[in-house]
């Protein structure tokens, strides 16, 4: 018997198969939330080494694992490690970008206290999609089941809905029968430059 290919397996998961369409060797793209690598990783082996790749966390933790992987996947020289919040993504990267990539929340193993919160999380997305080049993505996990999801849930939701449809393609993925709060994907395609 044939094995089953999974496709909805994550929302991370689905959101690097919306990359892999869009990203390529020599773009610039933005992990606006480095975490534990995982994003920063698999955006650096797409851009290949004429490629760049901003990766932007508060915390020195995050941006240790992150380096720690990059290191070991021999990807380090295509990244930019910022110690800084999402927001302020625009004082470290011009326009030009092809993607720009969100996973919410905390950071896994890490403290759970330390949450991405929804003002900063919706002025990063704001200067992330007027960076876009035309058929840039945004692309965003939300993560509800922990304190402040809910309503850094809403504010996305709120952005993502207030993009104007003449300029924007918008989907929103969600798991309907894993759980009461399961992470979900949303993204949109900048169809052209307002």
């Amino acid at each position: 018997m044939k094995a089953v290919t999974r496709l909805f397996e994550s929302a991370v998961e689905i959101a690097h198969d919306l990359l892999t369409r869009v990203v390529g060797p020599g773009d610039t793209v933005v992990d606006c939330t480095a975490g534990n690598g995982k994003d920063t990783a698999f955006l650096a082996g797409l851009v290949g080494d004429a490629g760049t790749v901003y990766a932007f966390d508060i915390q020195d933790q995050a941006l240790q694992n992150t380096r720690t992987r990059l290191e070991t996947e021999g990807l380090l020289a295509r990244v930019n490690l910022v110690a800084a919040g999402h927001e302020n993504l625009d004082l470290h990267v011009s326009r030009g970008l092809k993607a720009a990539v969100f996973n919410l929340g905390f950071l896994p193993g890490g403290n759970k206290n330390l949450i991405t919160r929804p003002s900063s999380t919706v002025t990063a997305l704001e200067k992330a999609a007027e960076l876009l080049n035309t058929g840039g993505l945004l692309v965003v996990v939300v993560y509800t089941g922990h304190r402040g999801g809910t309503e850094e849930s809403s504010a996305v939701d709120s952005f993502f809905g207030g993009l104007p449809r003449v300029h924007w393609d918008v989907i929103r993925l969600v798991f309907p029968n894993r759980g009461s709060s399961p992470p979900y994907l949303i993204s949109a395609q900048k169809r052209w430059r307002n």
